[in-house]
């Protein structure tokens, strides 16, 4: 698996586990110290989602770094 599946996967799993949480985006984006619209760009891909901005989304959904990073389903 390259590194460009990895980064791909990360805006996915976040909104899967915003879903999966049942909570707001909004909501997490202010838990991880982000505007609405920072955290929007970054799920849609305007902007780069950086490894500190990784770490304050993994705090704020209250997972693991690695769980923004899986790729297949079966191993969330």
């Amino acid at each position: 698996m390259n590194a460009a599946v990895c980064n791909a996967m990360v805006p996915i799993n976040i909104v899967r586990l915003i879903d999966e949480r049942g909570l707001k985006q909004c909501a997490v984006a202010a838990r991880a110290g982000f505007t609405d619209q920072q955290m929007c760009d970054m799920l849609n891909g305007r902007k780069i989602i950086k490894v500190c901005d990784i770490l304050a989304i993994a705090e704020a959904l209250g997972v693991e770094v690695g769980e923004l990073y899986v790729t297949d389903q079966k191993g969330a």
